[in-house]
């Protein structure tokens, strides 16, 4: 099998259907992503430490560098971008409430996981969510205003 070989698959992103998309069989999702457009998916360390490229799957959280784009075949994919509900609209606006969008660039990796906490509709404690953003790497707010805004959120939500 040549290393170069392409791979056709079909999927949904963000609400549109993409049908019989040749991707290569080893580019990751990430950088397919970023290719057609969908910039909020940020690429950070490319090894899955830092969660900048964290998307929704399946209703499931992963980070788009350790899947390949040719792996998605009937998946139901959501990138920051695809999220305007009312979820997502009381966890960005906690966000900026509480300064939790400093440089940006942890941002939408930050607000797909706590789409992820928040719909558990669990109370947790401020070291349980430190626990639960533990994945996503923040270099600017030290966190305090981050666990701030899940915390309201969490709140709001349940």
């Amino acid at each position: 099998m040549s290393a170069t070989k392409n791979i056709t698959v079909s999927f949904e992103l963000n609400g549109e259907k993409f049908d019989n998309v040749i991707v290569p069989a080893r580019q990751h999702l990430a950088d397919y992503l970023r290719g057609e457009g969908f910039t909020g998916t940020h690429l950070g360390c490319e090894q899955g430490a830092c969660g900048a490229c964290t998307i929704e799957m399946d209703g499931k959280a992963v980070r788009s560098c350790l899947v390949l784009a040719s792996q998605v075949n009937g998946s139901l994919i959501k990138t920051v971008e695809g999220f305007d509900d009312d979820v997502m609209k009381i966890v960005k606006n906690n966000f900026l409430k509480h300064n939790a969008f400093q440089c940006g660039f942890c941002s939408p990796g930050m607000l797909m996981t706590t789409k992820e906490i928040v719909l558990k509709k669990k109370k947790l404690t401020r070291e349980e969510i430190r626990s639960e953003i533990s994945g996503n790497y923040c270099r600017c707010t030290g966190y305090q205003s981050i666990v701030d805004a899940i915390e309201e959120s969490i709140t709001e939500v349940i």
